[in-house]
């Protein structure tokens, strides 16, 4: 069966393109939701067979060169959209405090705690002040005041934002502007290049260094450095040393090896990230309680791109 790019259960960003499309072709999915569910399929499904293409109901490369005529996102996009559906994160989603890390938002998951909230809006602030007053209106100063306060100020901030016993939802009118802020093109485009440069491109590294060459290494990898922040000293040696004692024959055992190390080196959410790792290194698994098929994430044991 030819390469699957994109299929039911997965969602993101790039199930959104192919959903925008199949409307502007007229085959209807239904909703551009950046979910593949059974109208989504459907719709493929019509598009393949309207075009005397292979029917699946799968997006394969033949599918989507014909619909969207251009090269299938790179493994880092698919990698990406992955992290951020365990993320549970679009571009605009905004978290409150439940962590430490004071407010959570973006399609990775920037937080407040670690400076990339405050690199984001600070950036769109100082190029394009318009867009981020578009956003936050009359609150748009004491934004960014807080912003460029102490990292104390900021977290008290958050903090007094952050409602509810757990502390996940922020209030109003808080949270309808990061979604409106995460809506607009500029700041998506920004997101996705800060997401490469801080995680990204030093994932691809990292795959290098422990011979991840498939896509679903470096999916791993870029994993690893979204949620805990790369490889750890600890577990980079009980990698090293789970190798001398069993060496790795296929790259699926030294995935698995890499995932748990990763796992067993976690201060907290251990078994969380157990699951989230194992699920990648293996092709499948529950993260959250969802199925993960990652085939239908087009990331498989294909090599990466370069």
């Amino acid at each position: 069966m030819p390469k699957v790019v994109l299929a039911k259960g997965a969602r993101g960003e790039i199930v959104r393109r192919l959903q925008v499309a199949l409307l502007g072709k007229g085959f209807d999915p239904q909703g551009v939701d950046g979910s593949y569910g059974k109208n989504t399929k459907t719709a493929v499904t019509n598009f393949q067979q309207g075009n005397s293409l292979q029917v699946s109901g799968k997006v394969d490369l033949g599918t989507w060169t014909q619909l969207l005529g251009t090269p299938i996102p790179s493994t880092q996009e698919r990698a990406l959209q992955l992290t951020a559906a365990f993320e549970g994160h679009g571009f605009t989603v905004a978290e409150g405090n439940w962590d430490g890390a004071g407010i959570t938002w973006g399609v990775i998951g920037f937080t407040l705690k670690h400076g990339e909230l405050s690199k984001i809006i600070l950036r769109i602030f100082n190029e394009n002040p318009i867009l981020v007053h578009q956003s936050f209106g009359e609150n748009t100063e004491e934004l960014i005041d807080i912003l460029n306060s102490s990292m104390a100020v900021q977290m008290k901030f958050a903090e007094g934002i952050s409602v509810g016993n757990t502390k996940i939802m922020i209030s109003e009118p808080w949270r309808s502007a990061f979604k409106a802020f995460g809506e607009i093109p500029e700041v998506q485009a920004l997101q996705l290049q800060l997401a490469d440069e801080d995680y990204g491109q030093p994932s691809v590294q990292t795959a290098t260094d422990l011979g991840l060459k498939t896509e679903l290494g470096r999916a791993l990898a870029f994993d690893i450095h979204v949620q805990n922040g790369g490889i750890k000293p600890s577990a980079r040696k009980e990698i090293e040393t789970t190798l001398e004692e069993t060496p790795a024959t296929t790259e699926q055992e030294l995935r698995v090896i890499v995932a748990n190390a990763v796992a067993d080196a976690s201060k907290s959410f251990k078994e969380d990230v157990r699951s989230r790792k194992l699920a990648i290194a293996t092709g499948t698994g529950k993260v959250h309680g969802e199925t993960y098929v990652l085939g239908n994430w087009g990331l498989d044991e294909t090599l990466a791109d370069l």
